[in-house]
């Protein structure tokens, strides 16, 4: 865009790597750069076609993860150390809810940004995504696996709420481009801080079997009014009463009503069992993979 999230950032002293994907606006920010002591590094790039599924060689603006961070000399750091970077941004609007289930695979998988550490994300977000990752159990519009999934990996806050009536209209009728919502208020932009958990791995949760993790979250909650019991007898469980009993879930409980924390707890049960190294289980864990990327 014009260069005003950037400038911003540089009125308040910090040194900012920006990220343009749009040709037309990269000769005003690139003399901006030029008139700076080294405060600001211009890239022809779009943060949100990072580490794009293709082989061979990156068509800008089109990046390597790889490729960025060694341009910015920033090096990777053990999970539990600090952010090594802050990224800053507006989520486009257009496929919003895939780009969030995009950052959401890279970050319990520790690839791309997230292969450098706990990369703290500040994203500006529609309302109505806001209520969904912060949907409390219960909700039966905005509780949702990724509800789960975002609160289990990260803290969130909220930094701001912008109205859209702040930023240009898209619309020949002069209105605002504002996407709509059915359930869900969606009157702002909202500014979110997503900062990956220290103690994300720490249990029985990893990398290599997080993806078991999120498919299990989205099959419980594929019908959230569904009774737990249901779904695991559906999984073939052993005795799914009794590891119900054990966590101190009842066995009456839905799907929409458990916390994130008992979906992990829940997990890490399993994960001791031989269920999620069933054949059947496996092939369908990698089939919803290769959906959603």
């Amino acid at each position: 865009g014009p260069g005003v999230l950037t400038r911003t950032l540089l009125n308040a002293g910090v040194r900012v790597v920006a990220l343009e994907s749009n040709l037309a606006f990269l000769p005003n920010l690139q003399s901006l750069e030029n008139s700076l002591d080294g405060q600001l590094k211009v890239i022809y790039g779009d943060f949100f076609r990072l580490d794009p599924l293709v082989t061979g060689t990156l068509k800008p603006p089109a990046l390597s993860s790889d490729k960025l961070f060694e341009t910015m000399g920033v090096a990777a750091v053990p999970w539990r150390a600090d952010s090594p970077l802050k990224i800053f941004g507006i989520l486009p609007q257009k496929n919003e809810r895939n780009r969030l289930w995009r950052l959401l695979f890279a970050l319990y998988e520790c690839s791309s940004i997230y292969r450098y550490g706990r990369i703290e994300l500040n994203i500006f977000v529609s309302e109505k995504e806001y209520k969904v990752l912060t949907a409390k159990p219960g909700d039966a519009r905005a509780y949702q696996a990724l509800t789960v999934l975002w609160q289990v990996g990260c803290e969130i806050e909220l930094l701001h709420m912008e109205p859209w009536s702040s930023f240009v209209t898209n619309l020949k009728s002069g209105g605002l481009g504002v996407p709509k919502s059915m359930w869900l208020p969606n009157n702002h932009l909202c500014l979110v801080r997503l900062t990956p958990r220290q103690n994300l791995f720490t249990g029985g949760l990893k990398p290599t079997n997080s993806s078991t993790f999120i498919f299990m979250v989205k099959q419980c909650l594929a019908k959230p009014k569904s009774k737990l019991i249901d779904r695991l007898n559906s999984w073939s469980v052993d005795n799914g009463g009794k590891l119900l009993k054990g966590l101190e879930i009842s066995k009456t409980a839905e799907a929409r009503s458990l916390y994130p924390e008992d979906y992990l707890r829940l997990f890490e049960v399993l994960q001791n069992s031989n269920m999620f190294s069933e054949t059947w289980f496996h092939d369908e864990v990698l089939e919803s993979i290769r959906n959603i990327n």
